[in-house]
């Protein structure tokens, strides 16, 4: 491939599905660990991971007096469990039962002296087996782990870009365990109706505080595309948002989803992977702020504004 497409490396969802929903699993036993201890953010900011330059951080998360992180290293392929008392720990990353991935992480917590009560099952899936009963998820193919995050530090890099060029509310770049994907949401400073909910074992309520605001979101998720895909949606979704002309081509809006959807491989492929995926999150953002009226001249502005203070 060219030089401008070699960061973007190619990983079917039919290789690696259960490995995959093993690793959603693992993610998910993480991130409930972090939202025990971090106190609460609107629309559930305190609960994410993040990408790293090993793979996917709770970042550092408060505890008693001190704190601790957990970081998925798909370098070395260990979990990384450490504490601001100077412990560590860490677990290998390799084929090995939900139930047993959970006890082996429990246990080191114990060992640090951290307590984590989570409600030990899963969210936003159906069936949803407790983590400590859950045998049959069992997959890790460290190679599969290894692409997919390198694939979250390309959608990372280009949403942080993204996201530069708002200066209203917006989330951090951060990856959401309840359906395994990466996201930044902008907001348009306005309340929203009330969410619906209906989201697989994961009480309304949740839902409620997640779409409290206008708001447009993009992001990736292994899904939607034969390699993932790149997404965008609008909440409430504005009249004439889904017939709004968007770009690259190989965009479209799925009725299905309610949402635009850019196929990871379709982007990986071109000349420039980076300006396609750029293009299509900045003309869907514009189809959710066009059709709703968003006062853009207040929330948008350049991340090149400050430059001629450098001069």
């Amino acid at each position: 491939m060219g030089g401008k497409q070699q960061g973007w490396p190619r990983l079917s969802l039919a290789d690696w599905a259960e490995t995959r929903t093993t690793l959603h699993m693992w993610t998910q036993i993480i991130g409930k660990i972090r939202m025990a201890h971090a106190p609460l953010l609107n629309h559930w900011w305190q609960v994410t991971l993040y990408v790293s330059p090993r793979g996917l951080t709770t970042s550092a998360v408060p505890y008693r007096e001190g704190a601790f992180d957990i970081e998925f290293d798909f370098v070395d392929h260990i979990l990384r469990i450490r504490s601001s008392e100077g412990g560590a720990r860490t677990l290998p990353l390799e084929p090995k039962s939900v139930a047993d991935f959970y006890a082996q992480t429990m246990t080191a917590l114990d060992e640090l002296g951290i307590e984590a009560p989570i409600q030990a099952s899963p969210n936003e899936v159906d069936p949803a087996i407790p983590f400590a009963e859950d045998h049959e998820n069992a997959s890790y193919d460290p190679e599969a782990a290894h692409l997919f995050w390198r694939q979250l530090l390309q959608a990372d890099r280009v949403l942080g870009e993204f996201r530069s060029h708002f200066v209203g509310k917006a989330s951090p770049v951060h990856f959401f365990w309840g359906a395994m994907d990466l996201a930044c949401t902008r907001f348009s400073g306005r309340p929203a109706p009330q969410h619906p909910g209906g989201a697989p074992n994961c009480p309304d309520w949740v839902m409620v505080e997640g779409y409290s605001g206008e708001l447009s979101s993009a992001g990736f998720w292994p899904g939607g595309g034969e390699e993932g895909a790149f997404y965008s949606y609008a909440y409430p979704e504005p009249e004439g948002f889904a017939d709004h002309p968007i770009t690259p081509p190989e965009a479209s809006y799925s009725s299905e989803m309610g949402e635009f959807i850019l196929p990871y491989e379709a982007a990986a492929t071109t000349d420039d992977p980076d300006e396609t995926v750029a293009k299509f999150l900045h003309s869907t953002y514009e189809a959710a702020a066009v059709n709703a009226n968003w006062d853009r001249a207040t929330l948008e502005d350049t991340p090149t504004r400050l430059n001629h203070h450098k001069q």
